[in-house]
C-alpha cells in the first residue's frame, strides 16, 4: 500500500495530528447516523474531493431517496482519501464505491506531483474496496487545463496521462473504469465553460452531463 506525503506535508500531520490532515471529523456525524443497510438495498458511497463534495449541493436531487451517500471532501489528495476509507467507507457497508480522485494531487495540494504514487494510492483503495466485497467504479479525472489556485501549473496533459495509467490498472484488474473526461473535455484539453466556470469545478449543467453516466455504472456493476 502506498502513501504519498511530502515531507511539508508530514510536518504538518506532525504538528495538527493525523485527524486534521484526512478530515475524519466532517462526515463522523452523518455516519453515525447511517441506518443499518435494509433487505435488497443496494449502497452507494461516493468517495472523491470538491467535485463530489459539490455535487450534493449544486444538484440534492440526485441523492435525494436513494441510498447514495456523498463522502467528498474539498481539495483532498488520495493519500488523504486512502486514510479515510474505513470510516467513510468501509464502515459504511456499500455495495459500491464510485471513486473519483487524483485532480488536486496534480494541483499539488498535499506535496509535489508523483502519477506513480498517486495511482499506487488509487490502486490501494481500489483492492481495499474489492478486499470488502465492494465493487468499484474507477472515474476518470475530469479534463483541466489551469487552476486558479496554482496558475503556474500545467496540468492538462498530467491529467491525460493519469486517465490512461487508471484505465490500464482497470483493465487488467477487471475493475469498472468511467470515462466522465470525454464527456465534457474541449478542443483545449479543459472543460468546456459550461460544464465548469472555474475550469475545474462542475457546474448544474455539468453535473446533469456526468449523472447519467455515473447511474450506467452503477448498475453496470451491479449484474
Amino acid at each position: 500500500m502506498s502513501l504519498f506525503i511530502s515531507s511539508a506535508s508530514a510536518q504538518n500531520i506532525t504538528t495538527e495530528g493525523w485527524e486534521e490532515w484526512t478530515n475524519f471529523k466532517q462526515y463522523a456525524g452523518q455516519n453515525s447516523l447511517v441506518p443499518e443497510k435494509q433487505k435488497g438495498e443496494y449502497r452507494v458511497v461516493f468517495l472523491g474531493n470538491s467535485i463530489f463534495e459539490g455535487w450534493l449541493y449544486s444538484r440534492p436531487e440526485f441523492f435525494k431517496d436513494k441510498p447514495y451517500y456523498d463522502r467528498g471532501i474539498s481539495g483532498q489528495t488520495t493519500p488523504q482519501m486512502l486514510l479515510r476509507f474505513q470510516e467513510d467507507v468501509v464502515n459504511l457497508h456499500p455495495d459500491v464505491l464510485v471513486l473519483k480522485a487524483g485532480i488536486n494531487d496534480i494541483a499539488e495540494n498535499t506535496g509535489p506531483y508523483n502519477e506513480e504514487k498517486t495511482l499506487n494510492n488509487i490502486k490501494s483503495i481500489a483492492q481495499l474496496a474489492r478486499a470488502n466485497k465492494i465493487k468499484i467504479v474507477l472515474c476518470s479525472v475530469l479534463p483541466a487545463n489551469r487552476f486558479n489556485w496554482r496558475p503556474s501549473l500545467d496540468p492538462a496533459d498530467k491529467v491525460i496521462a493519469l486517465n490512461a495509467a487508471i484505465k490500464n490498472f482497470a483493465e487488467e484488474q477487471g475493475f469498472y473504469y468511467l470515462d466522465l473526461y470525454s464527456a465534457v473535455v474541449d478542443d483545449k484539453k479543459g472543460m468546456k465553460a459550461v460544464y465548469a466556470s472555474d475550469g475545474v469545478h462542475p457546474t448544474i449543467e455539468g453535473y446533469k452531463v456526468l449523472e447519467p453516466l455515473v447511474e450506467e455504472a452503477i448498475k453496470k456493476v451491479k449484474k
